[in-house]
């Protein structure tokens, strides 16, 4: 495993480090507009702002990477990023701040679209899959371990944005230094959406409701946490919890789906986070809240890369690649709508009301897979293909797939 991630050790140290720094940033900004009295519309649409900005990212970064290439747009994304951290220790204006997490997002994206594609590129056709997993261990682990610098601002306000800020600097350091020399960005060809969704209803709607429910949940949860209660300290420990729970879940669901019928995986996978989402709506306390912040975090970040692989299922191998990049973008698409939904919930219900807001979506989910389980028939178990844990991130993800056939993929 050592020699698969060794030629790509420097690209997967910067992506730790980078969401060590900007990975709790959602989690701390909600929590500032809060305490400076922000209602919680104002802190969902600015949590909206965030994911737009990857949308734009991510349709958009490519043509910088292929202006001037992978290293030049990875400092530049990652520089800009670093100043906009730093700014929001300056000013304090929810418009402000909608307008800097707009510019987060698409800085993000810019450094998820450099990454991926060299990922990519270093990878062989043998080592594909310990790339990948390396990849998501090393973006999810900065992530969590992220939370932990919410705790740094009790005395002095400014400082978690300063070791964000950081951080995020830091990441330039292993790109600049690297000895690999940078690829073409390399993309997939166009899929249209209608012969996805004709292919795969179950996968295009599984994708798009997902992103709903998690963005719902990375704009709105860190509030949730507080109106329950709990301390700066609890509150980052309850977001560490529920992304950890995201990583360990992920392989026996997937294994899983490998071996019985997907969609059903599928469907019950929606049927438990809805039981979840109901009993995290009641507003428990002490290890039951994380222990079902653990089961959420495990349900809901499984649910994406199992909608991919069973929209993979009914697709042919050439379609699979710009499948998957199409279904991150439904996705993004969802996640940007969540916070929206999410906080008109909250409005209304109060706390609870984020997870009724999840429940909500994940009851339309489970009634439209159980609709799909009744009108279609299932994959043969020997045609299905293998689950893979996948990044949530841009369409470039989609290349690192070990079931992606290179000869599939076209320069641009």
């Amino acid at each position: 495993m050592l020699a698969s991630i060794r030629p790509v050790r420097s690209l997967l140290i910067a992506i730790f480090v980078m969401m060590a720094g900007s990975g709790f940033l959602s989690t701390l900004i909600g929590l500032r507009l809060e305490r400076e009295g922000s209602g919680t519309m104002v802190i969902g649409l600015v949590a909206t702002a965030y994911f737009g900005g990857l949308v734009i990212g991510a349709l958009r970064a490519g043509g910088v990477v292929r202006g001037v290439g992978h290293i030049r747009s990875f400092a530049a994304f990652v520089a800009l990023l670093s100043a906009s951290t730093l700014a929001y220790a300056l000013v304090q204006q929810p418009l402000l701040w909608g307008a800097l997490r707009l510019i987060d997002g698409v800085c993000v994206a810019g450094v998820f679209v450099c990454l991926e594609s060299w990922l990519n590129d270093r990878a062989e056709p043998d080592t594909r899959g310990t790339v990948l997993a390396s990849y998501m261990v090393a973006l999810y682990s900065g992530q969590a371990i992220g939370q932990l610098l919410l705790r740094s601002g009790s005395t002095a306000p400014q400082v978690p944005f300063e070791l964000a800020s950081i951080l995020i600097s830091l990441a330039i350091i292993p790109i600049c230094l690297t000895r690999s020399t940078a690829p073409a960005l390399t993309e997939a060809a166009s899929l249209p959406l209608r012969r996805l969704f004709a292919a795969s209803p179950l996968g295009v709607v599984g994708a798009g409701i997902t992103g709903l429910l998690l963005g719902a949940f990375y704009g709105l949860a860190a509030i949730y946490a507080r109106r329950l209660g709990l301390s700066l300290a609890a509150t980052a420990t309850f977001m560490m919890v529920v992304i950890l729970g995201g990583v360990a879940l992920q392989w026996p669901l997937g294994h899983l789906s490998d071996r019985y019928d997907r969609r059903r995986v599928i469907v019950g996978g929606f049927a438990l986070t809805l039981a979840v989402s109901v009993a995290l709506a009641m507003q428990p306390s002490g290890a039951l809240l994380l222990a079902l912040g653990f089961a959420f975090g495990g349900l809901g970040f499984a649910l994406y890369p199992l909608s991919v692989a069973h929209a993979n299922d009914r697709l042919l191998p050439s379609e699979r690649v710009t499948a998957s990049g199409q279904l991150v973008l439904l996705y993004s698409v969802g996640a940007a709508l969540g916070p929206i939904g999410g906080a008109a919930a909250m409005t209304l219900a109060g706390a609870g009301g984020l997870f009724l807001f999840i429940a909500l979506a994940a009851g339309a989910m489970l009634a439209f897979g159980l609709w799909r389980l009744a009108v279609t028939d299932a994959v043969p178990g020997e045609a299905q293909q293998d689950f893979q844990i996948l990044p949530r991130t841009t369409p470039t993800a989609a290349l690192l797939d070990p079931a992606a056939d290179p000869q599939q993929q076209v320069m641009t």
